[in-house]
């Protein structure tokens, strides 16, 4: 640690800069390792108990972890890239000393004893996670509300939800909280946060990244894990450092190439967006061609309605497994009492179907890529909304809503980010638009698989051309005076 004591006002104007500039000071010697800790430990000792984004606070161990990296530059070592830049686990990643809940009361709070290789590659560059954040159920609804607490609240407004199930993580990272938060995105979980929170959401394509947890037949092939962050540069390095291949470059600037950029409106099941959506659709397809990209309007290559009957029926599966999991460790407790209503009612349906149904989820799987690959001969891009509403109301999406009627509402909230969980494809939201209300609306890049760079490289692109980084919301770093 340096000697300088940081005022309130230093924490703050801390929790405003990204990752790489929190880092720029700690290699310049302004600041340690464990000022950088401590000034995030306090940001969310101020600012969380409204937005309620951590679902387990890590702070001494937190502060043994950066003392460790100021340590062991005082006996000569190089520092990390990222030495002392904090960081939040979402609560389904397996992190040493802290538990892994995925938001379930099923689950115990014993530690964990060790990660995968995800979490070996983030601390080996020096980032220091503070806590985990909030998560629904087994990431199972696309709003962070779980019985086991806390209910996320959006830092825009905190009448609306951050979306899910990376909702704590999108959170935290839009308030300042920290400037750098795992998600897991499985049906649009890292997509549909970020756009609800006005941050960076990058899903990688399948089998891009090392490791982050153990191995299971559905999600092995549905989830990908990636930063949030406030700033392109910081989600370009974190997929670069978890990469597959270890000496995968880092994308650090705008393409000169101009893209054939496919705009798709409508959902996979051919529903229209609300107005907001849509309009934000329109200026980012006006944007893009600014910019002299190609710019078309064009409907979906492939049976949306199928498509999306497969996903769901493999989402129910998802639960099943969960519930199937969950038994064992009851100890005389009711199965009501540890799953919630949704995990069980989705548990049930998955009890229900034919086993032909996972029959058509897996040719889904295996077909879906080539289909895409020949769009994709056609153009580089695609664009479309992350949702078809902005962020929606706290309890829209709770797990106690009736199950028939929550599924109804939640997959057609969700009907554009699955596709490329279920192709592997990659896909990013940037936050280019605002509602009427002034709540965030995403805009999503995708592309074909292996196409990573070109979305970080247009992502930089319309970054420079259209800035968010000043754009904080109401309950944030920007509008707070601890």
């Amino acid at each position: 640690m340096s000697d300088r004591r940081l005022t309130d006002q230093d924490v703050l104007a801390i929790g405003r800069l990204d990752a790489h500039d929190q880092a720029a000071l700690v290699h310049a010697g302004e600041l340690g390792a464990a000022d950088l800790v401590d000034a995030a430990i306090r940001r969310i000792e101020w600012l969380d108990g409204t937005l309620q984004s951590l679902s387990h606070h890590a702070f001494d161990q937190a502060r043994r972890d950066a003392a460790a990296l100021d340590r062991v530059v005082g006996e000569g070592a190089t520092r990390a890239a990222m030495a002392g830049v904090p960081w939040l686990a979402k609560d389904s990643l397996d992190h040493p000393g802290m538990p892994t809940r995925a938001g379930s009361r099923s689950r115990s709070d014993a530690p964990m004893v060790r990660g995968h290789a995800y979490v070996d590659r983030l601390a080996a560059q020096g980032l220091v996670a503070v806590g985990k954040s909030a998560m629904p159920e087994f990431g199972l609804l696309a709003s962070t509300e779980p019985l086991l607490g806390p209910t996320t609240r959006n830092p825009w407004s905190l009448a609306h939800s951050p979306g899910g199930s990376s909702g704590g993580a999108a959170a935290a990272v839009a308030a300042g909280l920290v400037p750098l938060a795992q998600g897991s995105d499985g049906g649009g979980s890292i997509r549909l946060p970020s756009s609800c929170c006005g941050i960076v959401g990058l899903k990688p394509g399948r089998n891009t990244t090392v490791r982050v947890r153990g191995r299971h037949l559905v999600e092995d092939l549905l989830v990908a894990d990636s930063l949030h962050a406030r700033s392109v540069r910081d989600v370009a390095w974190g997929f670069a450092t978890t990469h597959a291949q270890p000496s995968h470059p880092m994308v650090q600037s705008p393409s000169q190439r101009r893209l054939r950029i496919a705009v798709i409106e409508r959902g996979l099941r051919g529903t229209s967006p609300d107005s907001d959506v849509r309009d934000a659709l329109v200026r980012a397809a006006s944007l893009c061609a600014s910019l002299g990209h190609a710019v078309e309007f064009v409907g979906w290559p492939i049976d949306g309605h199928a498509f999306m009957t497969a996903f769901e029926d493999l989402w129910s599966h998802l639960a099943a497994d969960a519930v199937d999991a969950a038994l064992p460790a009851l100890g005389g407790r009711r199965i009501e009492d540890a799953c919630e209503p949704w995990t069980l009612g989705l548990a049930e349906r998955a009890r229900r179907l034919p086993t032909t149904a996972l029959e058509a989820g897996y040719r889904q799987i295996a077909t879906l890529p080539q289909q895409l690959a020949s769009f994709f001969t056609r153009y580089d891009v695609v664009l479309s909304p992350v949702t078809n509403t902005p962020p929606p109301p706290i309890g829209t999406f709770a797990p106690t809503v009736p199950v028939d009627a929550l599924a109804q509402s939640m997959f057609a909230w969700i009907d554009y980010t699955p596709l490329q969980n279920m192709a592997g494809t990659p896909a990013i939201s940037l936050p280019l638009s605002h509602s009427g209300s002034g709540l965030p609306i995403g805009s999503m890049f995708a592309a074909d698989r292996g196409q990573e760079d070109t979305l970080l490289a247009l992502a930089y692109e319309l970054e420079a051309a259209a800035p968010w980084a000043d754009r904080w919301p109401a309950h944030s770093v920007a509008h707070s005076l601890g």
